[in-house]
């Protein structure tokens, strides 16, 4: 039941992003429209931004979750520019709103965890620390989701595949080369 209820607020929401946009989306005009009391919502969600976290990490987290190897992560990737294209909409007004902060969150969380899969991968036969690991996820993360954002700012004009294929000959053997400088430098 309590899946049931998560996913009809988040159906109301995303519906409701459709015609408005999230800033003037009241948690009393969600339950209206869900068919739910105020409090049935607390229950589930703190406010509007935390309901619209859990669509993000919901429907497209969980997606990539095979997806986080040296092989697949341009897949990944390519999942994650295809959620965004498919949910136009509801990305757009998130990106255009006080919920920005909660696409870019989600966008940070899906592809820091994609890279880390990759680096965990690359360095399977070397020691490297934890901070640098994460110090070279967070640098790949935040250059594919400057990417990403751009793309989306430019109202996803371009083709996810040339964008991934064309940061794939970029960064090709990049990584290994990140780990293997932290591994001469422990």
């Amino acid at each position: 039941m309590s899946v049931m209820t998560k996913k009809a607020l988040s159906s109301s929401l995303k519906a409701m992003m459709e015609r408005s946009s999230l800033d003037k989306i009241t948690v009393k005009d969600l339950v209206a429209d869900c068919g739910v009391n105020r409090q049935t919502f607390y229950y589930h969600f703190q406010d509007i931004y935390d309901l619209l976290s859990w669509i993000y990490k919901t429907e497209a987290l969980d997606s990539i979750i095979n997806y986080r190897t040296y092989d697949t992560w341009q897949q990944g990737f390519l999942k994650i520019f295809h959620y965004v294209l498919d949910n136009k909409k509801f990305c757009m007004c998130t990106y255009r709103s006080m919920g920005r902060e909660h696409l870019e969150l989600f966008l940070h969380q899906a592809v820091f965890e994609l890279l880390m899969g990759v680096i965990e991968e690359v360095n399977a036969n070397m020691q490297v620390r934890l901070e640098d690991k994460n110090f070279i996820a967070n640098f790949y993360t935040y250059a594919f989701i400057g990417i990403m954002l751009e793309w989306i700012r430019n109202d996803m004009s371009g083709d996810p595949g040339i964008i991934i294929d064309r940061l794939s000959v970029l960064i090709e053997g990049d990584m290994e080369k990140a780990i293997n400088k932290y591994v001469k430098s422990c």
